[in-house]
This record gives structure tokens, sequence and C-alpha cells, in this order.
């Protein structure tokens, strides 16, 4: 590895002196845009890879990547300090706003020696009716107090629904909101609300900072945009409890594997007082994927978990097992199952039973459903 720190300096200190990296960083972020892609891929020794609608094509018309390209690419988005933590091996998020058009979130890391970079296209923030979410999801915006969070993998429109709800209160309530983000993704202008958005390493040291300040602040709304250990946990569950609301994620694959991984992040001797307090302040658990369309795009399939008074008491007694079978014997209260969702998905004409049932994480179920 001291090789590649060696090289990548070295590359550092004539990238001035390569050929436009402004220009190809445009044209490449263009092919995104035009092409209505999610990603762009850059790596080293290899074409460039746009995402669209699920899958990966190579830019063929471009030439493979180098060392020079990426590291004069590089030089464009971030700040020189960024470019010092890649040299000293370090994996680095970014956001990057191109020409006011769209706001890239990056991620640079290094594989087998040699660089790689990972952008992901953010569009502005959309309003949730045209997310084709369930609009029961208004509900968890009118809330003054709890904890809601959206999970799912990496990639499935976490960000996007959690700005969608940000802004139905931005719009509809006078409201202080402050965000802690690593990178900023969607940036808020504000309506009737004001918001204050916070990156972490350019205005705090750590989600776990930024949140114990937000006790100072006079917030209504807090969104963490991601909770990464137990200290950021225990923190956003105590301000649920102490009349805020707070919205953030999880890369988890359900609503049952959301409240146990938040459990079992904690020592075995503090787990029960997670679990009475978790059960007091949860408003709900939103597990989305996105699903590519027949009909072109990518279409949304979810689970809605709402606490409930039998789900507060199976959280409190630790019989987290039981959380699927009330999901799915909780419609009456709003809840949905994944399946009911993807079995929805279905009959739209969106996806075919078999695309339904490798996307289930129980198709048995699904097909009792059909």
């Amino acid at each position: 590895m001291l090789f590649f720190v060696y090289n990548f300096y070295k590359t550092l200190l004539y990238y001035d002196y390569m050929p436009n990296h402004q220009q190809n960083l445009d044209t490449l972020l263009d092919l995104v845009i035009q092409n209505g892609a999610s990603d762009l891929h850059l790596g080293e020794g290899r074409h460039p890879f746009i995402r669209t609608n699920g899958e990966l094509t190579p830019v063929v018309q471009y030439p493979q990547l180098t060392k020079e390209d990426i590291v004069g690419i590089l030089s464009i988005m971030v700040k020189p300090n960024v470019l010092q933590k890649i040299g000293n091996l370090e994996e680095v998020d970014f956001a990057y706003d191109f020409q006011g058009k769209v706001r890239f979130r990056g991620n640079v890391y290094i594989k087998s020696g040699t660089l790689a970079v990972a952008l992901r296209a953010i569009q502005k923030v959309r309003p949730l009716k045209d997310l084709r979410l369930p609009d029961i999801l208004d509900q968890f915006t009118n809330a003054r107090q709890g904890f809601f969070l959206v999970v799912g993998p990496v990639g499935q429109g976490k960000s996007t629904t959690l700005a969608g709800m940000i802004d139905v209160i931005n719009t509809t309530r006078k409201n202080h909101i402050v965000t802690i983000e690593h990178p900023i993704e969607y940036i808020h202008i504000e309506k009737q609300s004001i918001i204050d958005q916070r990156e972490v390493d350019l205005d705090t040291n750590s989600f776990s900072d930024a949140l114990a300040a937000v006790f100072r602040q006079d917030v209504d709304v807090i969104l963490v945009g991601e909770m990464r250990d137990p200290e950021t946990i225990s923190t956003a569950v105590t301000a649920a409890e102490t009349g805020h609301l707070v919205y953030s994620t999880l890369h988890t694959n359900s609503a049952a594997q959301t409240v146990d991984r938040i459990i079992d992040s904690f020592p075995a001797e503090q787990q029960d007082q997670v679990r009475i307090q978790l059960a007091g302040s949860l408003l709900g658990v939103f597990s989305q994927r996105l699903i590519p369309s027949q009909k072109g795009g990518l279409v949304p399939a979810f689970e809605l978990l709402i606490n409930t008074k039998a789900v507060a008491n199976v959280i409190r007694e630790n019989r987290t097992h039981e959380i699927d079978m009330l999901i799915e014997t909780g419609m009456e209260h709003g809840m949905i199952s994944m399946n009911h969702s993807l079995l929805e998905l279905v009959r739209s004409g969106d996806i075919t039973l078999d695309e339904a049932r490798s996307h289930s994480l129980n198709p048995q179920g699904l097909d009792q459903l059909v």
C-alpha cells in the first residue's frame, strides 16, 4: 500500500498538467443525465460504467481510465484536504453539485491498490405522491414527536423518501428542522420551516456530536442520515422521547430485523432498557426496495410497521419474531406487508410473479396470497 500512496501523491503533484479533466467530467455527468442513469462508476483500467434501470452498462465509446484521469476528476470534485485523506488510504464520502442540474453523492475507495469512484445522481426533492409511496406516510409527517425509520439495502431510495417527508413538514409546518448527513444529499429550500443542514466532517465532527447538540438548538424535527453506532442510536431514541420528531435510516431488510438490529447494537445489560425506550418512542418502520418495472423506470415495493399497542408489547417483551405476523394481520391499522406490496405491482403489470418471488423475503407466503 505504500506504493499506492507514493504513486497517488506523485500523480497529485502533476494533475495540473494533465488533459482537460473538467471537460471529461462534464461529458460523463451529462451522459448520466441524458440516459436517466442513477449511478456512474469510475475505476482505473476500465471504461466508465453507468447504471440505468438497475443495470450496469460500460461506456465503451469512452477510453479506459488511468490513475491520472481519476485524480484529475477528483481534484475538481473535492477539496485538497479530501484528496489528502484518499492518499492516506481513507474511504471518502462527498457531494458534488453539477452546474445546478443534478447533485451527486460520491464515494472514493481503493481496490487492489487502484482508485475507484462511485457517484449517485440525486434528483431534486420530489413530493411523496410522485414517488408511488403509500398515502399513509403523511401520518408520520403530522406527528409531533417519536422515532420513524426508513430502512432497506443501499441504493433503494431511503434518502429520497425521507427528503419527501421533510418537504411535507417544510411546506405545512412552522418548525425548526435540523438534518445531520454525510454528505448532504438533497438541498432543501426553506418554505414554512427553517432548515439547518449539517454535514459530518464539514460542520460537525460526528453524527453523535451533532445529535447531542440539538437539545440546545430549539429543534422540532431531526433527520439523522444514518445511525452508525450505539451512541447515535441511544441519543436519537432519547430525542424522540423528549419531544422531538426523529427520522433516520438503517441498512436492514425488514421491520423486524430493524428492531433487532437496534436492540442488539447495545450490550446485553442495556438491552431491556432499550426495548422499553423503543417500545415507547417508535412510530413506525418503513422498509423499501426499488424494482425495475416492465413499463420502464423503477417502482417501489415496501413494508410498513406501525407501532400499535400489540407491536409495543412484543418489542418490550422480546418477542420480535412476532412482528411479521402483526404486520400481516395489521392492515386495519394501515400496516403493509412486503408481499402485499409486491402483489400489487404484479397486478399493475409492473413486475411478473416470478420477479415478485425473487424480491420477497417469504415467497411461500406470497404464493398463498395469489
